[in-house]
C-alpha cells in the first residue's frame, strides 16, 4: 500500500480488464473508524490493511465495484457496508448492504455524502475532513484523470446518462476539495493533490469533453 497523506493509503493498482486500472483508498481518521472507499481486487494486501487498523466501515461509488471481494472485507474485518440504496439489489448480489445511502447528508464520521447520478444511476461522491484540515473528495468513476492527464468525466455510451452526469459536475464544481480520488484511473494512480489548481477548472475540463 501507498501512503499518500497522514491519514491516507492507495492499495496498489488492479486491472479487471484491459483499459480499466483501479485503486481503493484506506482513511484513517482520529476516531479509529477505518473507512475503505470503493474496493480493492483481491485481498492482497489485507494484512496491511489489518496492521494499519483494519476496516470498521466500506463506501462505495457505485454498483461497479460490487464483487466477491466485499464479502470477503466484512468477513476479515466486520466491516459495514454503505452503497447506494438505488443500486443495493445490484450490491447485495455480492454482500449485505447494511447502510443504503439515499439523500445528501454529512455522518457521524463528517463524511459528506453527496448523491452524483450520471455514470450510474446511485453513483455517489464523498468529501471527507482529512488531515491538517484538508478535504478529500472521493469521485469513484464520475470524474477521474485519463491516460492524457486530463479529466474525464466517467461517461459510457449505453450506460450513463449524460444530462444527469453534467448536473452532476456542476453540483462538484461547487466544492473546495485538496486532494481528488477516483476509482479508476488511466493509469497514474488516482488521487491528485491540487496544489493550487482550481477544482472548478478541473470540472469544467471534464464537462467540456462529456459535451463534445
Amino acid at each position: 500500500m501507498r501512503q499518500i497523506r497522514q491519514d491516507l493509503w492507495e492499495t496498489q493498482s488492479y486491472s479487471p480488464f484491459p483499459g480499466l486500472t483501479t485503486h481503493s483508498y484506506l482513511w484513517t481518521p482520529p476516531s479509529g473508524q477505518n473507512v475503505l472507499f470503493y474496493s480493492p481486487g483481491n485481498d492482497a494486501e489485507f494484512d496491511d490493511l489489518q496492521k494499519l487498523g483494519g476496516v470498521a466501515r466500506q463506501y462505495l461509488s457505485h454498483q461497479d465495484e460490487a464483487g466477491p471481494t466485499l464479502a470477503a472485507v466484512a468477513e476479515r474485518f466486520g466491516a459495514r457496508l454503505y452503497a447506494s440504496a438505488v443500486e443495493v439489489p445490484q450490491v447485495s448480489k455480492f454482500a449485505t448492504v447494511h447502510v443504503p445511502l439515499e439523500d445528501r447528508h454529512v455522518d457521524d464520521l463528517g463524511i459528506e455524502v453527496i448523491p452524483t447520478p450520471g455514470h450510474t444511476e446511485g453513483s455517489i461522491c464523498y468529501l471527507v475532513p482529512g488531515a491538517d484540515g484538508m478535504r478529500y473528495l472521493f469521485t469513484g468513476d464520475t470524474l477521474y484523470v485519463g491516460e492524457d492527464g486530463r479529466w474525464n468525466a466517467g461517461y459510457l455510451p449505453q450506460f450513463s446518462d449524460a444530462e444527469a452526469l453534467a448536473s452532476t459536475l456542476k453540483l462538484l464544481a461547487t466544492l473546495e476539495p485538496d486532494l481528488v480520488a477516483s476509482s479508476a484511473d488511466g493509469g497514474g494512480g488516482g488521487a491528485h493533490l491540487l496544489e493550487g489548481t482550481p477544482w472548478s477548472d478541473c470540472v469544467d475540463e471534464a464537462l467540456a469533453r462529456l459535451k463534445a
